[in-house]
Parts: structure tokens; sequence; C-alpha cells
């Protein structure tokens, strides 16, 4: 039964004063009512206002009061697809701001993304355009020369594909890939259309026909070449870590390019070479008249240098053995780092006064520093955070400041990041109020704090705050002796200005004043103190009670409050409390669960950052107490944590493509001839980033594995021809110098096609640099050795591992014309074995 009488007609609804909302209304609360009827308002003991949450903390944008906004992504967000919604969602805003406002985008990372993605695809372009020189200079024709470019976008197109397909997404590190893929998508092209070239050439034949033959020369080694890359990179794209996800970006890039290209070659190759080429003699064109008379000058220097060294099997033997010596020694003294300093666009500089200063005095100090940044024009923003301490953990401290700074555009500025950190030491050193020092940002975002190094002292015993801060001091002392590194330093003290409030709580027990009310009494007077919450501009806000600033100035104002016993009597505090000054520290952090203290540093110029986390490591040893430890983290931690990486990458490289090899030939042995090859390829990558005094990093050392796999795809190509002519009847050497003569153009041609592909990686500049000067150099150095070294030692490699005899008795012209008279028979139509599958008799 419904709860009303009788019947009703209408229904009220009954609402009263809600959330307060304006100063006023807060203004005329009534605190107590008088006997005599007289009020006692809120309004007649606070001044109620509008006012800021918090006054700890204050922006600047270029010197001016600026309300400062961070937007971070979610995971899996598209960075520049978020950076576009932000700029556009701005640009809408705009127009409801308030006269005078405005705003400014000073900090925004997707610059540096955007120009780097397009530094890379420049480069791209830049590496298309000097493969497709290459593969002129030497087919001399444009029919010819299109043939492998038709490659490049069926193989870029499908490797994008493949990417989405695995959720992969366009970034640096791919476009990367894409770079070092462009010179290996072309090489089975030129592969098939060369040996379809010569055979036209020498033997008379239609294109069709010509392709018909090529391809049973070439199918099995470009089988070989497309297993070997790919087994070179499946297996590094399973390791786990930092490491592992940087090498997994490269590697799934290049395997998918590979495998497309090697069914480009097999497939829409040969049809091209069949319907594109002409049967017609090159024009007879002076410059490329010269080219082929000097090429086969070269071409028989060559044969001859192959045939002197397979005759002298033990000197080749020693100079290996040397290589292999040295390349260790260059790989012991090559610094190590994790990855390259990259001039991101930006850096940050923390100020620190000393302990205990208030906000404005460092408010000053950042003005002062603020000014010496914008007095070079290439500084363009400059956002200071007056109260927060960046590099000290995430912190509000009223004596320490942060401020970023970000340059001009890489196209505008010819000083790099790096020369403007310097500039500001020298700008900034004359300031004697408190510290100001500068750091770049850390080479992968999110990897700690700063660039350098970051590790934590850690206390594993007794002693407190004021024992790690000894030790922390000790070791910063130590630190700052050594030649190898520069600013170290923590932002930790142990000896923060404090105020000491020892209440007696016996005392207070007696009066009747209960602990909680003394405390939340002090926190609302010295500080500040919610009481609840009010609605304003749709929005709820809070509601916060602290005394006047004149009334907490002084230390002894604290014993100035008054507490209410449940008497109802008011107690003064400097009755129930004794309050001293002390010290202590601001903060305490733990690091792994152990008391700690974080210290911040760098190499100085020169020194890599594997040699200074050695040095670091070094001075712990020597410096800290046995309850001390030091433990890394950040960019360093990943750094310790890969150190031995790429030594098991390599070696599992190598692993695989002699197993790949051996089930290719069917022997043990003469995949030995291509694994020998492969050291070539490591000795000229570390020879050309010790000349041009680069790092052993993750860029390089991906660069070292796509070197096993190119070294192994030449000596893929001269060992596979001398299987097919030992197998015609010719020996041992002749059959080394006939295959390394028919495969020295191809070999040629698509290691030029390679080198000079990423020679614009090498000689990098502007965004993203580091990481493209790093992985370029690498290959580009390790791929002339590959090419103008190993060229002449895996014929001899071949040469001993089938005949097993260190020297050859015959001259260097009687092996050759071995292998001329061959060639002239095989030239005259005498059918050839090696059309017949291996092992079957002539046809």
């Amino acid at each position: 039964m419904a709860p009303t009488k009788g019947q009703q007609e209408l229904v009220y609804s009954v609402t009263t004063k809600g959330r307060l909302s304006e100063p006023a209304e807060f203004e005329n609360i009534i605190l107590r009512a008088n006997g005599d009827g007289s009020l006692l308002r809120l309004k007649d003991v606070a001044r109620v206002e509008l006012a800021a949450k918090d006054y700890s903390f204050s922006g600047k944008y270029n010197g001016r009061p600026a309300t400062l906004m961070g937007i971070f992504l979610q995971p899996g967000a598209n960075q520049l697809e978020v950076g576009e919604a932000v700029r556009t969602r701005l640009k809408e805003l705009e127009g409801r701001f308030p006269q005078g406002f405005t705003y400014a985008i000073p900090f925004d990372t997707t610059m540096f993304v955007e120009v780097s993605i397009r530094e890379v695809v420049i480069t791209l372009l830049e590496a298309m355009l000097l493969v497709f020189l290459v593969v002129f200079i030497f087919l001399q024709s444009w029919r010819a020369t299109l043939i492998p470019f038709a490659a490049v976008p069926v193989s870029l197109i499908g490797t994008f594909a493949g990417l989405f397909l695995l959720g992969y997404s366009i970034n640096t590190l791919t476009l990367f890939g894409m770079v070092l893929a462009i010179g290996i998508v072309v090489d089975d092209a030129i592969v098939v259309l060369e040996n379809v070239e010569r055979i036209m050439h020498e033997e008379q034949l239609e294109p069709r026909d010509a392709a018909v033959k090529a391809m049973r020369e070439v199918t099995s080694p470009i089988i070989a070449i497309v297993l070997v890359l790919c087994a070179v990179f499946i297996p590094i794209a399973f390791l786990g870590g930092l490491t592992g996800e940087l090498y997994r970006q490269f590697a799934v890039t290049i395997s998918i390019a590979v495998v497309i290209s090697g069914l480009v070659a097999l497939t829409l190759t040969p049809a091209l070479c069949a319907i594109v080429l002409k049967k017609k003699e090159h024009s007879q064109n002076r410059v490329f008249g010269w080219f082929n008379r000097g090429f086969a000058r070269v071409t028989d220097r060559y044969e001859s240098g192959v045939a002197w060294m397979i005759r002298r099997g033990g000197v080749a033997l020693l100079l290996f053995a040397g290589m292999v010596a040295l390349t260790g020694y260059l790989w012991q003294i090559t610094p190590g780092s994790l990855v390259p300093d990259e001039d991101q666009g930006w850096y940050f500089a923390p100020v620190i006064l000393p302990d205990g200063a208030s906000l404005q005095r460092t408010d000053r100090m950042v003005e002062e520093v603020t000014a010496a940044i914008r007095s070079n024009p290439f500084n363009e923003h400059v956002m200071a955070f007056t109260g927060f301490d960046f590099a000290g953990g995430f912190v509000f401290r009223e004596n320490a400041a942060t401020i970023f700074v970000t340059q001009k555009h890489w196209d505008e500025r010819p000083m790099p990041v790096g020369a403007l950190v310097g500039e500001f030491y020298g700008k900034t050193g004359h300031l004697k109020e408190g510290l100001a020092i500068a750091f770049p940002p850390p080479a992968i975002f999110g990897l700690g704090t700063a660039g350098g190094f970051e590790f934590y002292i850690q206390n594993r015993g007794e002693g407190g705050p004021k024992r790690l801060y000894e030790v922390t001091q000790q070791f910063i002392g130590a630190a700052s002796q050594s030649p190898k590194l520069g600013m170290v330093n923590t932002f930790w003290r142990a000896n923060v200005p404090q105020l000491y409030v020892d209440v007696d709580r016996e005392k207070a027990k007696s009066l009747g004043v209960p602990l909680d009310d003394i405390f939340s009494t002090l926190a609302a007077t010295l500080g500040s103190y919610y009481v609840n919450d009010f609605n304003k501009y749709g929005r709820t806000w809070q509601v916060l009670m602290s005394a006047e600033p004149e009334q907490r100035g002084r230390p002894e104002d604290a014993g100035s409050v008054y507490v209410r016993s449940t008497k109802g009597d008011m107690i003064p505090l400097r009755s129930l409390a004794r309050i001293e000054y002390t010290s202590g520290p601001g903060t305490m952090t733990r690091f792994n669960n152990l008391p700690a203290v974080q210290v911040l540093g760098g190499g100085k110029p020169g020194v890599s950052s594997g040699d200074a986390i050695a040095e670091v490591e070094r001075i712990a040893r020597e410096v800290l107490p046995p309850e001390f430890s030091l433990d890394w983290s950040g960019a360093s931690y990943q750094e310790k944590k890969s150190g031995g990486t790429s030594v098991l990458v390599l070696a599992l490289g190598a692993l695989m493509v002699f197993l790949i090899l051996a089930a290719q030939y069917e022997k043990w042995s003469l995949p030995l001839s291509v694994l020998l090859a492969l050291p070539f390829g490591t000795f000229g990558a570390l020879a050309a980033v010790w000349l041009r005094g680069l790092t052993n990093d993750v860029y390089f050392q991906i660069g070292l594995v796509t070197l096993l796999g190119l070294a192994a795809k030449n000596a893929i190509l001269i060992v596979e021809y001398a299987v097919l002519k030992y197998e015609e009847g010719l020996s041992a050497s002749a059959a080394a110098v006939e295959a390394a003569r028919l495969r020295f153009r191809p070999i040629l041609m698509t290691s030029l096609a390679f080198i000079l592909g990423v020679l614009p990686l090498a000689f990098s500049s502007g965004a993203g640099a580091g990481a493209r000067i790093s992985a370029g150099t690498g290959v580009m150095g390790g791929m002339l050795a590959a090419t103008f070294l190993a060229i002449f030692f895996v014929p001899t490699f071949f040469k001993l591992l089938t005949d097993r005899h260190l020297t050859e008795k015959r001259s260097s012209d009687e092996i050759k014309r071995e292998a001329e008279t061959a060639r002239n028979v095989h030239h005259r139509g005498v059918p050839t074995p090696h059309h017949a599958p291996h092992g079957a008799g002539d046809e």
C-alpha cells in the first residue's frame, strides 16, 4: 500500500542549498552564535579567496608565467597520430581562450620522429639512385637496368604488407631495415640478370633460352642465399630484452624483404629478362668502352691473383690467421655502448640551490639561467618548472627547478645539442646562488633520466641516511678525480634544514589534548589542511585552510598555535611540545628495496659509455665499503644486460649459416669455405668504426649480423660455381679460378650496389643521424672487406677443402690455361654436365 493518505493529486521534489560555490558564501559560514545574539562568521577571522591549490611550484615559458601541461601516449598508440590530434584540438580550443591567453607547443617529441623518418626516406631514395647507377654502369643498358629495379618496389611493398600483418609499425628501425634491404633485394635480381646477359653475350643465345639456361645455374645459389640470410635473422628475432626488441625490428623487416626478393628473382626477373632484353651488341660508347677495357684488365689481374693465392695455400692461411687475430684485437679495443647519442632537439637543465632555499630565491636564479639560455637564438623554447626536481627523482622541492630547452629545427641550426650544452656551462658558470647543470636526453626516450650513465649506491647495512650520504660523497670525490668521468653528482642531500617538534605525550594526555589534534593543527597552520569540496565551472575543487603568511613565517610561530582540549580549554602548543632546529634527508629513495642514492654522470669527451661504466665499477670496487653496493639503472642497466648479446648473436648466425649450407651441399667440408669468409666482414666493420672513432653499439651489432649473410652470399656465389666446374671435370684449382672469374662481375655489382646503398647512412646528419652512422659505417666497412679481400681467399679455401693440399705445383698460367681450355670447349657446344642435377652424367 502506498505511503499516502487518500487521493493525492500532486508530487513535489524537495531541494535545498547544496555545496557552496562562491567565496562570499564561505565568508558567511557561522562559526559561533553568542549569547547576546551576535554571530561570529568565517570572514571575521579569515580571508577567503579563490586561489591556487599549491604555491610550491610555478611554471614559466620563455620567462613568462604559464600553465605547463604534459600529454603522454597510451600503450600501443600511434605517436604521430596523437601529436596531430593534439595540435588540431588545441587549434579548435584557441577560439575559446580568455582574451590575452594563447598557447604554444614548445616540447614535441613527434618532431624528432617525423624528421628521423624523413631523413631515412631521403636516405632510401639516395640509396636507390646509387644502386641504379651501379647497375647501369655495369650492364650499360637502360632495359637491363630496369629489371632489377622492378624487384625493389615489389619487395618493399611486400615488406610493408608483411609488417602490417605481423603488427609492426613504420618507425626508424624498420626503415633502417628497408635501407639495408634495398641493397639485398636487388642482389638476387642482379645475379639472375648478369648471368642471362653473360650467356647471351658469350653463347649468342636468344633472351628466352639464355634465361632458361641461366636459371638452371643460379637457382641453387639464390635459394642458398635466401635461406642463409633468413637463417641469420630469424633466430635473433626471438631474443628478449631491449636489445632483443631492437634486433627484432631489423630481423623481421629484412627477413620479409629477403624472402620476397628471392621469390621475385626466381619468377619475375627471368620472365622480364626474356621479355625486355634484346639480342644486340652494346653501343660503342666511349665511356663504356673505357670502362669495359679497364674492367677486363681488372678481371684478368684478379684471376691471376686468385691463382697466385691458390698456389700458396700456406701463405693464405697465415694471412687469414693474422686477419682473425687483428679482428679479435679490434674487438677488444673498440669501446662499447648501448646506442649512440642522438641530437633529439632538446636538453634539460636542473637548477639546485642550497638546502632550505625558498621558491622565490629559486625563481630568481631560474630567471638568470633562462636569460643565459635565450641569449643563443638557436634555443627556441625554454620551459622552467620551478619547484620540481626532475633529475632528483620527480619530486617537488622549493630549492630545485628543471628547465627544458628545445632548439630550432635541425635544418635551421648548425650547432648540435652537445655544443649547446657545452655553451650552457660557459654562460652559467659564474652564477653563485646555486648550481646549474645540463644534460642531453637519453638516446632511447624513457630509458633513464638523462644521457650518460645512471646508477644507485645502496646501503645494505646500518648507519642510516648519514652513513649513506658520507659514502656517496666519498664515491663522488673519487669519481671526480678520474680522467674518464665528468659531472658525476647526486641531487640527494641528507642535511636539509628541518624543524623537529618533540611532543610531550604524557603532558598532552594529562591535559586531555588528543595527539591527532596536535598534529592536524600543526599541519593546518604551517601547511595546508583539506576541509571539503566546492563546485565551480562544472567541476569539483578542494577547500583548503592555512594560516596567514605572517603567522607562520618564523619557527617560533609554531609554538603560538592553540589546541583545544577535551575539557574545552585552549592550550598553547609551546606548553606541549619543544621545537628545535635539526637537519635530515628531504626524501628517501629505495632501489631494489634497499635505501639508495641516485648518482648521475657521464664520460668525458671521447670516452664511450662502456668505458665510463667500467671506470665507475672500478672506483666502486676500490671505494665502497663491504656493506654498500652499486646497481645500474636506465640505459646503463640495459647496456650491462646486453653485454654478451652480440657474441651470442654472431655465434648463432654463423652456426645457422653452416647448418643451412651443410644441408644444401650435403657435405660438412664445403660449407667451411663459405663460413671462413665471415670474419672478413667483421674485420672490415671493426676497422671502419675504429677509424671513425665510433663505438660497438646495438646498431653496429645489427650491421654485423647483416654482414654475416652478405659475406656468405659472395662466398656462396663462388663456391656454387666452383662445385659445378669441379663436377665438369676441372681440377679443384682450375674450378676455383674459373668460378672466381665468372662470379667476379656479379659479386662486384651486388656488393657495390649494397655499399653505395648504405653510403648515405654512413654519412648522415640531422635527427637520428647517430644510429644511421653507426649502422652504415660498420656495414659499409664490412662489405668493402668482404668484397675486396674475401674474394681472393674463398677460392683458396674451396681448393684446400676439396683436394686437401696446401700448394699447387702448376704455375698460375697453367691453371688459367686449363680453365680457358674448358671454357672454349664449352662454348663450342659440348654438352655441359651441370645442366643435369649434381652427380648425373652427360645429357
